[in-house]
């Protein structure tokens, strides 16, 4: 299985699927979708039933089931890497019997436990890394690799007992799309598990609720020789004004529970300029109140300018699948029990982001996440244990079994 597991997903990361937010194709861009056709026909080769592609990108199968009466479950993966740092051209390093030393990735650059103490935990084992240039696209190439093995193992084994099981693989879940044309009602599972955390054992249903918030500043530009009196410099005010945010609510002052503001663009010239910040918390009544009290400095912020103004346009991205997960706690308990079975210790934590599994469980489809064995995602120090991702793709397999035998002995 091991075996099996490190020739797919060092075919996977050849692609080079970065999504691209500024674009609004679906997917967003075209090596997604040439990435799917290339599932699609291995889909067919390993023997998967109704192996479809539509013209949006999403790609999904069945494995019939061994067994009747048992509730269809769901295995979802997402097709794009992160646009937040290259992703063309990986070529991936293979670290066998990793000694626990720092690991050269080039160009004077280390993966080390001095400052990645996940490290660790994986002595003696075997880590894929990058070559320090590109991300490695373990998310979600990583889960993947794992469902289209482990349910080609059931498709193998048919003594295994298991219900009719769906996968799909989702395009532009890095730009927050993934769940966009995602049809539920065709999908057809009772419910499903993202294959898209980090190390051995997560087990994650619980999300932040997301809002984007624009702040336009509106200025009026001219000669500066003439300034005086006249102009309104948009870039002073809107600098001005990210001032008075809190210094350390914040990404990089939050753990846990921890709810932030966190400024990911600015840009303007004088006559106009916008900062764009993302709200993030897992508390929906602290989340409202994130949003207001934003909106309120901006109104504060505009009772002090005499020339100039300000103004706030504000979207909710996605909210806390926790709502729609705890009601069908049987879900959770699959899962840990899955782990368990297989001596893995299910490490139950929120997940600070969001994946399509929260979108879509408000679409019908409760969907919790599960782990893939990567780490340091959607940057040069990624990697991802091959161990991690055997436990992994071990893991779906359980959760499979489970479900039957849960319904059997109902």
């Amino acid at each position: 299985m091991k075996q099996y597991l490190r020739e797919r997903f060092l075919k996977y990361v050849g692609f080079n699927t970065q999504s691209d937010g500024e674009h609004h194709s679906v997917p967003s861009t075209h090596n997604q979708f040439v990435f799917a056709q290339f599932l699609r026909q291995e889909l067919v080769s390993l023997g998967f039933d109704e192996v479809q592609l539509s013209d949006k990108g999403y790609l999904t199968a069945t494995v019939p089931a061994t067994v009747d009466n048992v509730p269809c479950i769901g295995f979802i993966a997402h097709l794009d890497t992160a646009p937040d740092y290259s992703g063309d051209e990986v070529s991936p390093q293979v670290i066998e019997n990793y000694n626990g030393q720092a690991i050269a990735l080039g160009l004077e650059e280390t993966l080390s436990p001095a400052q990645f103490e996940s490290l660790n935990q994986y002595v003696g084992q075997t880590l894929i890394t990058t070559d320090g240039t590109t991300l490695l696209g373990a998310d979600d190439k990583a889960g993947i690799a794992e469902i289209i093995t482990a349910l080609h193992h059931l498709i193998t084994h048919p003594e295994i007992l298991h219900g009719k099981i769906r996968l799909c693989f989702t395009p532009d879940e890095e730009i927050g799309r993934g769940a966009d044309h995602f049809d539920v009602e065709s999908f057809g599972a009772s419910w499903a598990y993202t294959v898209d955390g980090g190390q051995v054992g997560e087990l994650e249903y619980e999300n932040f609720n997301a809002a984007t918030a624009v702040i336009t500043a509106t200025g009026n530009n001219c000669h500066p020789g003439s300034a005086f009196g006249v102009m309104i410099n948009a870039q002073t005010m809107a600098a001005r004004f990210h001032a008075k945010m809190p210094l350390k609510d914040t990404p990089e002052f939050s753990a846990d529970y921890d709810g932030f503001f966190h400024l990911i663009g600015m840009e303007g010239v004088t006559e106009k300029a916008t900062l764009t910040y993302i709200i993030r918390d897992f508390d929906l009544t602290l989340f409202e109140q994130r949003k207001r009290w934003l909106a309120d400095l901006v109104a504060k912020y505009n009772s002090e300018l005499k020339i100039g103004k300000l103004s706030i346009a504000l979207e909710d991205s996605y909210l806390n699948m926790k709502q729609q997960i705890l009601p069908h706690p049987h879900i959770i308990d699959i899962a840990k029990q899955a782990m368990l079975n297989l001596d893995i210790t299910p490490i139950v934590k929120p997940i600070r982001g969001g994946t399509d599994g929260a979108r879509l469980s408000y679409m019908g489809l409760p969907c919790p996440n599960i782990f893939t064995g990567g780490h340091n995602f959607h940057g040069k120090h990624e990697y991802v244990c091959l161990e991690s991702m055997e436990k992994a793709t071990l893991t779906i397999i359980e959760i499979a079994r489970l479900t039957a035998i849960e319904q059997l002995q109902a």
